[in-house]
């Protein structure tokens, strides 16, 4: 056959290929449909505050308000899926579970098609019992926690509900930035970071990743964008409500796309912090920074998203190292400080109560797959280790790995930042109650969880 004719027919051949593509993805556009709605979370009184201990009083103002975000997703077969993000430090297992069961019960949204993500912003209130042993409340400010968490509770569920109203056809695509403000706590000390910077001499593992996903109507506009990155919310330390850096960039990505919602998903920045800090002005400028970081994102060509979505929940049994004695525990029950004292004394009640302390925590892992991206979802404050291990395995080009999503439940750290010890490696397992470190097999078996829920998500052929 004459090549010019062999030419001919390759080239109609991909523009029939081409057509057909462009087919498949207008007609999976059609049949998905998405809806957003919000909701002000900001205490309406002064209430304790979430994430550094040295505080000793409740809230004092507001700085701007905190929200709870739904999007929600359906696909063609009807199945929906929420995304909900709080500026929140944290929630525990035991509220976290009580709101996705009744997601499930009043709008019909299975546990695995329900992801609940805290900013992790340290200038937010004390959340039910998570975190609860390191501050001095008295009976009326656990009370006004207490309270509060219900309050969350219902309006997580009605920003779900009228998100699931407001669903419409809708267009998904994604695509990843870069913001560079994130540094290595644990390998840069924080009043060397300007120098170490200017020398060119930060050190240790990062991810400057910047994933964004938009959702656009039928009419192109855009209803919805979702990002996230992997640094510490704790620019700020004082006492006044506030969503710290995330905040300010959902703000500023909101100002840039009026009517739209912007929704901050934080990644594994467990041991990554804002630095230089502790001033409103820096936090609103890494919020910005961050906001032009999305906006670049959005102004280039993204890759279309396109329905089903596949999705994946378990909780894996993640087991502590070598248990305490109860003398050892019954001494630091007398500690002067108070996180410790408090831990002991509730780990002596479970002794008390059941004879021996749990050997396990349910560890929450979650995937979800839209269109070629798959969406990896960690329970705890994981480090950096993690995403960059899951991205370099499963594909950095399309994947996006979130943590504190589910339950914030203690510091997730990889097998090397176990070994080094120090706050993430050991001493905060005791402001999260844990009677003690993770095992030496932490890693693997998040590890493990994650690669089972990658290929339970992966498109059927």
């Amino acid at each position: 056959m004459d090549r010019s004719v062999v030419r001919k027919i390759v080239a109609v051949s991909l523009v029939i290929v081409s057509a057909l593509a462009s087919q498949h993805h207008a007609e999976a556009a059609e049949s998905t449909r998405a809806g957003a709605a919000s909701v002000a979370i900001t205490p309406k009184q002064p209430t304790w505050m979430a994430g550094y201990g040295s505080r000793t009083k409740p809230s004092e103002g507001t700085i701007h308000d905190l929200w709870a975000k739904a999007l929600v997703l359906e696909d063609e077969s009807g199945r929906k899926a929420a995304l909900v993000t709080l500026d929140l430090c944290g929630i525990g297992r035991e509220l976290s579970l009580k709101i996705r069961d009744r997601l499930k019960s009043e709008l019909g949204i299975d546990r695995d098609h329900v992801v609940l993500s805290c900013s992790h912003t340290h200038s937010g209130p004390v959340v039910g019992d998570n975190l609860i042993g390191m501050y001095p409340l008295d009976e009326a400010q656990r009370k006004v926690v207490l309270d509060y968490a219900k309050f969350l509770a219902d309006s997580i569920v009605n920003a779900t509900a009228q998100a699931v109203k407001n669903l419409a056809p809708a267009k998904l695509a994604w695509g990843t930035g870069k913001a560079d403000f994130a540094v290595n706590r644990r390998n840069n000390k924080e009043p060397q970071v300007p120098e170490l910077r200017d020398r060119l001499a930060l050190e240790g593992p990062v991810d400057h990743d910047v994933p964004v996903l938009r959702v656009q109507g039928a009419d192109g506009k855009t209803k919805a964008i979702v990002f996230g990155y992997a640094c510490h919310c704790t620019v700020l330390s004082f006492n006044k409500f506030c969503g710290d850096y995330a905040g300010f960039a959902q703000l500023a990505v909101e100002k840039n796309h009026p009517g739209a919602q912007a929704m901050f998903v934080a990644g594994c920045g467990a041991d990554q912090n804002p630095l230089p800090r502790r001033t409103v002005e820096l936090a609103q400028g890494y919020g910005e920074q961050l906001a032009k970081s999305v906006q670049r994102v959005l102004e280039s060509p993204m890759e279309p998203i396109t329905t089903p979505l596949k999705a994946s929940y378990s909780e894996i049994d993640l087991g502590f190292g070598t248990m305490p004695t109860r003398a050892e525990i019954e001494k630091e029950a007398k500690s002067t400080t108070l996180a410790i004292a408090n831990r002991a004394k509730s780990l002596l009640q479970a002794l008390d109560a059941k004879g021996q302390l749990p050997a396990s925590y349910p560890y929450p892992v979650q995937a979800w797959r839209l269109g070629g991206l798959t969406w990896i979802f960690l329970g705890g404050e994981v480090v950096v280790d993690y995403s960059l291990r899951i991205k370099r395995n499963l594909g950095s080009s399309h994947t996006w790995v979130s943590s504190y999503c589910n339950d914030v439940c203690a510091y997730i750290p990889s097998l090397r930042v176990l070994k080094e010890g120090g706050y993430e490696g050991a001493t905060s397992m005791v402001y999260y109650g844990h009677p003690t470190v993770w095992s030496e097999k932490v890693e693997e078996d998040i590890i493990d969880a994650v690669n089972r829920a990658a290929k339970t998500v992966e498109p059927s052929h």
